[in-house]
């Protein structure tokens, strides 16, 4: 993903993006880094752009990226549908072609209705001097807000961090994805407050209130009363009838796996469902940037063996030529060692000899073999019974709690703010080792050292809340 930021001011002052922050957002592009500055007299105020490259697609088009009329694009995202974008093209280009051609606000909505695919945007447009800015329906890219003490800046950014200086870069909120925003600069410079215009998804609650936002702000829907073109409809809240003796018990077993897809109709359900999940992994593992070297993996698997990393393993294995490798990268946290008691006299006597007994067992035993290091190591020997040509990269990724501490203050803990709550923490962690991609591969008895190179990462996040794998969703539906 790419780092995108823009600061603006009211003031003469010069816009100022502080080193941290800089620097966090450089590390989320790390082909291309360019900064842009835009100033105007009337109305008098000033943007800095920041935008960092991570090459995904077509040739490397530096951002943030500009049009002849001066309107300027910072895009972090992917078209995957919707616009047309061949296999040679950047989709930044190909955005910034179609914005570039917009007259109105409703042309604008019009091309971000159409891209099918995750985004946040920052778009400039130089002769209305205004600010578009948003993301995608699902809220899949970052992007945080936060408005200046003084009420006469504020920035707009992918990532920013937990450090209490400076106060302005500590108290940013996710922008919230209900829709695309626009900020009139020259209405803005005019009073003390600014408004700004919502342009919502359809299909959504228009009571929506925005929190820990300073007085000044206010938020109005666009006087046109337009609306971007949602990309799902309504939620199906209908539930398909049960045959009779579908299941025998509470548990289902494979067998009634078996006889369900013995249904002409539920089988083609499956095939459908399996057609879908194959399209999306499709266009995201094919079309990438050419691999210098054909023994490095340009896609990478966070796998643990499960049913959602396994069914992304398979479906990738059909898309990606069978010559190049796939690194499948297993996360696991050191096993916490077993506390011991300490005692006296002749029971304390014994109880050293039980744990030097005990110790001499789980010395044995691999601190790293957690669940999700078993059930991977299963799934690695499926995967090469399916696939047996493909070079599978299974990529321990061991991460003791010393390092655990020392990378989630260090870094991890700014990557998810403002999010902190425990799930947002585990979740970090995993994530972030995962990307980082440093680890070791076993080649029979020997173990080499594994820095995986992809710059595609795919995940089954999300498979429980499509399909309903959550145990609230018995009680909902």
């Amino acid at each position: 993903m790419c780092g995108i930021c823009c600061v603006v001011s009211l003031t003469s002052s010069q816009c100022k993006l502080h080193d941290h922050v800089y620097e966090r957002l450089r590390h989320r592009g790390p082909d291309h880094s360019r900064d842009v500055i835009k100033r105007a007299s009337n109305p008098e105020y000033s943007c800095l752009f920041s935008a960092h490259v991570l090459h995904m697609r077509g040739r490397l088009t530096p951002q943030p990226l500009q049009d002849d009329d001066g309107n300027l694009l910072l895009w972090n995202g992917e078209v995957f549908d919707g616009l047309m974008v061949e296999p040679e093209e950047n989709d930044t280009k190909v955005i910034l072609d179609h914005l570039s051609a917009c007259k109105t606000p409703s042309d604008v909505l019009s091309v971000l209705s159409q891209v099918k695919g995750p985004w946040a945007i920052i778009y400039y447009q130089k002769e209305e001097h205004c600010i578009w800015f948003g993301r995608d329906f699902f809220g899949r890219r970052s992007l945080l807000w936060s408005w200046g003490l003084d009420e006469s800046s504020f920035t707009l950014t992918s990532v920013s961090s937990r450090s209490p200086e400076p106060l302005s870069s500590s108290n940013c909120l996710e922008v919230p994805a209900v829709g695309v925003y626009r900020v009139d600069l020259k209405s803005w410079s005019q009073r003390e407050s600014v408004k700004v215009e919502v342009y919502s998804w359809s299909y959504l609650d228009s009571d929506f209130t925005w929190e820990g936002l300073p007085s000044s702000v206010s938020f109005i829907t666009n006087d046109s009363g337009l609306v971007l073109s949602s990309p799902v409809p309504p939620m199906n809240m209908s539930i398909t009838d049960v045959e009779p003796n579908s299941c025998n018990s509470g548990q289902t077993s494979l067998d009634d796996l078996k006889e369900l897809l013995k249904s002409t109709g539920k089988r083609e359900t499956v095939c459908r469902l399996i057609d879908v999940l194959g399209e999306a992994v499709r266009r995201r593992v094919q079309h990438l940037p050419h691999q210098s070297n054909p023994d490095q993996a340009q896609v990478a698997i966070l796998f643990s063996g499960g049913i959602d990393s396994m069914i992304l393993a398979v479906l990738a294995d059909r898309y990606i030529p069978p010559d190049q490798p796939i690194d499948l990268l297993n996360v696991a946290f050191k096993l916490q060692e077993p506390k011991t008691k300490q005692g006296s006299g002749k029971k304390a006597q014994n109880n050293k000899k039980e744990h030097a007994s005990h110790d001499v067992v789980t010395s044995l035993q691999p601190k790293f073999d957690v669940p999700d290091r078993i059930t991977g190591r299963d799934g690695l020997r499926e995967l090469a019974t399916l696939s047996p040509s493909r070079k599978w990269n299974f990529v321990e990724i061991n991460v003791t709690q010393e390092e655990l501490r020392e990378m989630r203050t260090k870094n991890i803990c700014h990557l998810v703010h403002p999010l902190d709550t425990v799930l947002d923490d585990s979740i970090g962690c995993a994530v972030w080792f995962a990307a980082r991609g440093t680890g070791v591969v076993s080649e029979g008895t020997q173990q080499r050292q594994h820095i995986s190179t992809a710059k595609v990462v795919l995940t089954g996040i999300g498979a429980d809340e499509q399909l309903a794998g959550y145990s609230r969703h018995r009680v909902r539906f």
